[in-house]
């Protein structure tokens, strides 16, 4: 039995493995905007305590990536950005707009508009992920002459992150008419999310699938029997501290409280896709991407409210019925619980008993299955009677022969037709799910 308690482990070197039923997963030279200081200033900013993520940019695979993604312009594009604030305003618009010009680019680059600028397929969410760090490094080591308190910093390391995820830009149109009117067709509203690519000490070149639909989906429009249905998305990070601070409900209130659908997508099992039926309020204790564990009850708001499970309302039948891509599509059911009066996990195939506690979700007990009760907690709390839950994809895998991340290549053909056919059959997926709802 895992203990009750509350568990913070942060190791030097953490063991990490590819996450089944249990989690999803998951040094600088200097900067542009360094060497444009005076010495003495990039004296004191040699010291910065640049976060485990930010420390992997300088490995030759992330160097590869932003390279042939077309991405290793952004991090000196911001750093003459911040070099011509001269105020923490002008400071923060400058983050805002490179922040939410760096998302565009990605879902622009995803969706085949405008230049490549690189040789890795457009499908690829990679470039995003590794060049947001190299964002993030700048600003957390830049020392302009204004003074910049940590808060402040922090405020901006903020703003950056929501900018650069699509966070703070899942804005839908008027409806075409009023929904539930007779004889008009309005405008269907969904939310969909992704996730940042995890396990990167066991393969630096991961991708994942989850945030790559997020950027073949952001802003599009899809076609279904009863009318077109817009797409709006945005890509997480693989941090428990960032889900404890809020950040899924700071992200999903406003879009929630306006959408018809929702669902929440993350990476999960090979070969297959499930519909979690059942989320736990439960972390297991899997490290994230700054190899932190976190173990204990999922921190919410209200907690002498929060109930230890919550449900989908996706159409999973339909979903599971309809013929929607080459991966299989399981309606998942089974969760683990302490069921009332017991001490140790019980799997239940068939979901929760009454009074239960949960110990994993259909989901695990990763933050996948975190971001699916977060999100159906927000929709029960909100009151919203919308349909909405969790997708997991396949797991995305490398060609024969290109498995080994010590020798292997960042990319190949069947790495990228398994990212596009993943990416297909989810959308697919939404549009059943929004044709049933």
């Amino acid at each position: 039995m895992r203990p009750l308690g509350h568990l913070r482990v942060r190791p030097e070197l953490f063991g990490l493995v590819l996450l089944t039923t249990s989690a999803l997963t998951l040094a600088g030279p200097p900067s542009l905007a360094a060497a444009a200081q005076p010495a003495a200033v990039r004296s004191a900013t040699t010291a910065t305590a640049f976060t485990v993520e930010e420390q992997r940019l300088d490995r030759a695979v992330p160097q590869e990536i932003l390279r042939r993604g077309g991405f290793d312009t952004a991090a000196p594009d911001f750093a003459r950005s911040l070099r011509g604030a001269d105020s923490y305003a002008e400071a923060e618009r400058a983050v805002v707009r490179n922040g939410a010009r760096l998302w565009e680019r990605a879902v622009d680059r995803a969706q085949g508009r405008g230049p490549a600028r690189g040789d890795l397929s457009r499908d690829d969410d990679r470039p995003l992920y590794w060049a947001r760090l190299s964002l993030t490094r700048e600003l957390r080591q830049w020392q302009p002459e204004f003074g910049l308190s940590e808060s402040g910093r922090a405020a901006l390391l903020g703003k950056l992150e929501r900018s650069s995820r699509g966070q703070d830009s899942m804005d839908f149109p008027a409806h075409g008419g009023i929904k539930g009117a007779k004889g008009t067709k309005g405008v269907k509203r969904i939310v969909l999310t992704g996730f940042d690519p995890f396990t990167l000490d066991r393969d630096i070149r991961i991708s994942n699938p989850s945030g790559a639909t997020a950027l073949a989906l952001d802003g599009t429009v899809i076609r279904t029997a009863d009318g077109p249905a817009r797409i709006e998305t945005a890509v997480f990070p693989v941090r428990w501290e960032d889900f404890a601070d809020g950040t899924v409900e700071q992200a999903l209130r406003g879009p929630l409280s306006q959408a018809d659908l929702f669902t929440t997508v993350s990476q999960g099992r090979v070969g297959r896709i499930d519909v979690e039926r059942f989320n736990g309020a439960w972390r297991g204790g899997f490290g994230d991407n700054e190899n932190i564990s976190e173990t204990g009850l999922v921190p919410v708001t209200d907690p002498a409210s929060q109930p230890q499970w919550t449900t989908t309302s996706l159409p999973y039948r339909s979903i599971v019925a309809a013929d929607t891509g080459r991966f299989p599509v399981y309606d998942n059911t089974s969760v683990t619980e302490i069921p009332v009066g017991g001490t140790a996990p019980v799997v239940r195939p068939d979901g929760p008993t009454p009074g239960s506690a949960a110990r994993a979700g259909g989901g695990g007990d990763y933050l996948s299955n975190e971001i699916a009760y977060r999100a159906t907690l927000l929709r029960d709390r909100l009151g919203q009677d919308i349909p909405g839950g969790h997708v997991h994809t396949p797991v995305l895998q490398f060609g024969a022969g290109n498995t080994d991340p010590a020798t292997g290549s960042v990319t190949d053909a069947e790495f990228v037709r398994n990212r596009l056919d993943i990416i297909a059959q989810l959308r697919t997926i939404v549009t059943v799910a929004a044709e049933a709802s």
